[in-house]
């Protein structure tokens, strides 16, 4: 093994001790630690560590090409995590969403196998861990209070409301697993567990947000993360973090702005084909409000995703040399975490096979939501999107396994997005009427990035942020409500998707010019898949390699 391939195993060790969940969601073992570590002293331990491996791979000196790509993902990778270290999320993050630490476990726990009888063992330790982790969570968020990062108390909220569904439900505990081997003991020390260990933490925790968060919390006129000490400059670095380029708040702002111009005129297009009128208002209120255009109930919307993945995975071999063979599992999100869920998510299969690749689709009040959007998501969510994105990735056994499994946003949800726009390409969109699913994804892409940037750098309250969504996308009413609360929980995940994209189409009109008739669209998609998980920059010295080397 090289030197660069040592250290990116060892970032990659690293790493997996930070989030020792990373290594049981791919199926690579089961760490001494199963779940993280919030103290104060395991903090600043890993953050000079990273910085320490940022520094090694800087003065690096690789062998070939692939070392070179590999230490230049290192250097972004290590200094990535200082960021959002230092950006301290965890001390505010109380939301009913994943980034919540109790909603964290609520909706991983459930995730690793536990097929034989060291994984359904391990499975039992990680409930006895419950109560240390949340109580570190609740130490973290009190000194969040003391410094005045405080979450917005329709968040915290959310999160008690969240808490609240899961102890109400003990019949339906997501956190109790069936093992794959009989196991002596096993069910009965489980429900003791849920019983007597874990519920009890998780009320501890919740009356925790009940009687200390919540009054401490900042109101909805105050959602961002620019009215904490030092929030502006958190913000930055959580955007160079989530975007892996140097674009400030305000040009991705304006650049937002831009688009949702430019999608409007695309709208009133469509609008005069499908509904016989240009009139934007009219359009999104029949978008809206059709009866016609919602689904019958969730297995209606389960079904109409299925249908569009076979369909894309029929024609993938057009568009794509190297087409990976893992099936993708269509489900719904489960109902503990749908009500307050995000729309849909995919989660990639194992590395050991144990456990398939899942798009999880939000079914909750399924006949309020619009049919017309599920070929969108399915095809960004699946195929020729996540599902192909993280597949592939997973089959590079050549290249060093922290490309393989580690999760940079902009290439991810950039590549997701793209393909959007590529299944109308590939004629995958059954009819006019679906490609407005696809405008309303674009537009709520570029909304983020005017609405991320609103809230948490230029100081827009949740509702500014609600109304200018409901003015330039014609997302249902009850999608863009929880997506402002998703971005108000998450500060700068949400610029990832559409400056991802925007990359990735750059990079590929340049490869079109410098390679004229020469340009193999089947080639550069495996380009950019078959340079494994890479920060943008990084993914453009590939793609500029590749095209000088074919020209």
């Amino acid at each position: 093994m090289s030197a660069v391939d040592e250290l990116a195993q060892e970032f990659l060790d690293l790493h997996f001790e930070h989030q020792p969940m990373l290594p049981l969601m791919l199926g690579l073992g089961i760490p001494d630690r199963q779940l993280p570590d919030f103290g104060a002293e395991a903090q600043a331990g890993y953050r000079a560590r990273y910085l320490e491996l940022g520094r090694r791979a800087r003065e690096a000196s690789p062998q070939s090409p692939e070392e070179e790509t590999t230490r230049l993902a290192l250097i972004d990778f290590a200094q990535s995590e200082v960021d959002l270290l230092d950006a301290r999320v965890t001390d505010f993050s109380v939301s009913d969403m994943q980034v919540g630490p109790a909603q964290h476990l609520l909706l991983f726990l459930p995730v690793p196998s536990v097929a034989d009888e060291a994984s359904a063992r391990a499975h039992l330790d990680r409930l006895r861990e419950v109560p240390a982790y949340l109580a570190a969570a609740i130490v973290r968020h009190q000194a969040g209070l003391a410094d005045g990062l405080r979450a917005p108390e329709f968040l915290v909220d959310a999160g008690i409301a969240s808490l609240n569904r899961y102890l109400n439900a003990p019949e339906d505990d997501p956190l109790r697993r069936t093992p794959g081997v009989e196991l002596d003991g096993y069910a009965e020390e489980q429900d003791r567990l849920l019983t007597e260990v874990v519920r009890p933490a998780l009320e501890r925790y919740r009356d925790f947000l009940v009687r200390e968060l919540k009054p401490g919390a900042r109101g909805a006129d105050q959602p961002g993360i620019c009215w904490q000490p030092e929030g502006k400059a958190r913000y930055a670095a959580l955007a160079r973090v989530y975007t892996t380029t140097d674009r400030t708040p305000e040009e991705l702002h304006a650049t937002g702005l831009e688009m949702i111009e430019k999608l409007a005129g695309e709208c009133r297009e469509l609008g005069a084909r499908v509904f016989g009128t240009d009139d934007l208002p009219e359009i999104f209120r029949r978008l809206r409000e059709d009866p016609e255009l919602r689904w019958r109930d969730g297995e209606e919307l389960l079904e109409g995703a299925r249908a569009a993945i076979r369909r894309a995975g029929a024609v993938a071999p057009q568009w794509f040399g190297r087409v990976p063979e893992q099936v993708c599992e269509v489900t719904s999100i489960p109902e503990a975490e749908a009500e307050g869920g995000t729309i849909a998510y995919y989660i990639e299969p194992s590395l050991d096979g144990s456990r398939p690749g899942v798009y999880y689709a939000n079914t909750h009040r399924a006949e309020e939501r619009p049919r017309y959007t599920s070929e969108a998501i399915a095809f960004h969510e699946a195929i020729p999107g996540h599902h192909f994105q993280l597949c592939t990735a997973l089959n590079l056994t050549e290249l060093p396994l922290v490309r393989r499994v580690m999760s940079v946003d902009a290439y991810l949800e950039g590549w997701g997005l793209y393909t959007e726009r590529l299944a109308d390409e590939m004629g995958l969109y059954s009819d006019d009427l679906s490609r407005f699913g696809m405008l309303t994804q674009d537009s709520m892409r570029a909304g983020r990035l005017v609405v991320d940037t609103g809230m948490h750098a230029l100081g827009w309250s949740r509702q500014q942020a609600v109304d200018f969504l409901v003015e330039h996308t014609p997302m249902a009413r009850l999608e863009i409500e929880l997506e402002i609360d998703r971005y108000a929980g998450c500060p700068g995940q949400a610029l990832a998707y559409m400056v991802g994209r925007l990359e990735i189409q750059r990079m590929r009109a340049e490869a079109e010019a410098a390679l004229g008739d020469r340009f193999d669209i089947r080639a550069f998609h495996d380009v950019v898949l078959g340079a494994g998980i890479v920060p943008l920059p990084v993914l453009d010295h590939v793609v500029r390699t590749w095209a000088a080397s074919a020209a």
